[in-house]
């Protein structure tokens, strides 16, 4: 007889179902009745909304994996040193998401709960699915920071108070994610920090950010960390106060693993589902081409499926979440001259032109007379308020010398001189 653990998912305290993990290393996410069956029900991902295409036929089904969970909750988990950090302290694989969504669950992306459940409160239900199976009790680790990492910049869901950061624990839900320094490039959080306002400054819509004193964090792990003062400071927009608002990136919604994110889409994809099923595709569509004109500018190579989000402030509706992690990336990587996804056939920044966003929104079905204009505006307000706003703002003074040559370099169309 196989044993398995179960955790229970809830969405804004509705049951969505039940992930069975078995010893073997397989997973299963089953649905409960209610909640297939409910009009009304909140999304879970747009690809269960029930205006998308085949959601009904996707949700009968269990989705079964192995290892990885399906990724939509594999997208859920820290990715890089801050998953090695995690898997260290509960002492199992990088790739066993299964134990990871456990220990995780409280304090996920978005409003998705995960909650290990007691082997007697499984319905019985849920263990006739898997045939011959019994539910075990669920060990969750907890861990002890017994280590420490090298490596590139990581990331903190903290909460707030009187001017300090905590690590969140607990039943206490982060509402800042604090970015630390990072020990592989110098002044990343200052980078982040010019790149996020510079945005903002051409109609990026952006969250609340800051950068913080490194002496304001309290409680994090003993991580190897450089000789910098600040962190770089984002406010969740997937929370508000101590209310979860349902979130999923691109690679959730279009069902890519993390390491798929640079090579299995496109923007005009993108673009086509925002322009199609956000509640305002128009307006949603306009930001979007807004966002990628602003990510060519600030010569960001990094804007891959997975800095694009929906969010669902009414539980049931995607938009176009505010833009998030917009850095310099070329100031870090020699050489550097491409987008992270294709726009328009081409991604080289110092060859797209107009031509090539015509060419996105023709593709993505989004009229180009209603593009336009926001990306002249967009680069009209980059050309006469970047050179001096760049400034006045912390980027290191290298860095804003290679970007003042990036905007140079760019093709007629985006030129700032």
């Amino acid at each position: 007889m196989d044993e398995i653990s179960v955790l229970k998912l809830t969405l804004h305290n509705r049951l969505v179902g039940y992930l069975a993990g078995f010893q073997t290393g397989k997973n299963i996410l089953s649905f409960a009745g209610e909640f297939k069956q409910d009009p009304n029900r909140p999304t879970f991902s747009l690809i269960t909304h029930p205006a998308f295409p085949r959601a009904e036929k996707l949700m009968a089904e269990s989705w079964s994996r192995n290892q990885r969970l399906h990724p939509i909750l594999s997208n859920l988990l820290p990715e890089g040193a801050l998953r090695e950090l995690i898997a260290q302290g509960l002492k199992v694989h990088v790739d066993n998401e299964f134990h990871i969504l456990s220990y995780l669950g409280a304090d996920l992306p978005g409003a998705l709960v995960a909650e290990p459940m007691e082997p007697d409160d499984v319905p019985d239900t849920v263990l006739s699915v898997h045939h011959n199976v019994r539910a075990v009790k669920f060990n969750k680790t907890v861990t002890e920071n017994k280590f420490s990492l090298a490596g590139v910049q990581m990331k903190f869901s903290m909460k707030e108070k009187d001017g300090r950061y905590n690590l969140a624990k607990g039943d206490v839900l982060g509402d800042w994610i604090i970015k630390t320094p990072s020990t592989k490039h110098k002044n990343v959080p200052l980078n982040e920090y010019t790149a996020m306002k510079l945005a903002a400054l051409i109609g990026i819509d952006i969250p609340d950010i800051k950068l913080v004193e490194l002496n304001k964090l309290d409680n994090l792990p003993p991580i190897n960390l450089p000789d910098e003062k600040l962190a770089f400071a984002i406010k969740r927009f997937d929370r508000n106060d101590n209310i979860r608002i349902h979130m999923e990136d691109f690679a959730q919604v279009l069902v890519k693993y993390p390491h798929e994110k640079y090579q299995s889409a496109n923007y005009e994809q993108i673009g086509k589902i925002i322009y199609d099923f956000s509640g305002d595709g128009l307006a949603d569509a306009q930001q979007f081409a807004r966002r990628l004109l602003g990510n060519i500018l600030l010569a960001n190579g990094d804007a891959h499926l997975k800095n694009w989000s929906l969010l669902y402030a009414d539980q049931v509706t995607p938009r176009l979440s505010p833009a998030y992690d917009i850095v310099t990336t070329s100031v870090y990587i020699d050489g550097e001259r491409h987008f992270a996804l294709n726009l328009g056939k081409t991604k080289q920044w110092y060859d797209v032109s107009l031509a090539n966003f015509q060419l996105w929104a023709d593709r993505a079905g989004i009229p180009w007379r209603a593009i336009k204009p926001h990306l002249d505006d967009a680069i009209a307000k980059a050309r006469s308020l970047w050179p001096d706003a760049i400034n006045d703002l912390p980027m290191h003074d290298d860095h804003k010398r290679k970007l003042k040559q990036h905007w140079r370099n760019l093709t007629e169309d985006f030129q700032i001189k």
